[in-house]
């Protein structure tokens, strides 16, 4: 459990990087996500999930 919200706080540091580094990009780049087919949307987090899940499976201690 430890480990998890360990983790979790990493997720949110990366995360949040983007936002407090460029405000102004990252609102010009949610409006251009708006623009994007949500099964396109879908799909790469479908990967991102898999990609996530397989990082975590290969790199365990």
């Amino acid at each position: 459990m430890k480990l998890l919200l360990c983790l979790l706080g990493l997720v949110l540091v990366v995360e949040g990087l983007p936002y407090f580094a460029f405000p102004g990009k990252m609102k010009e780049w949610m409006s251009m996500v708006r623009e994007i087919p949500d099964s396109y949307l879908r799909v790469m987090g479908f990967l991102a999930m898999a990609l996530g899940l397989l990082m975590a499976y290969f790199f365990r201690g």
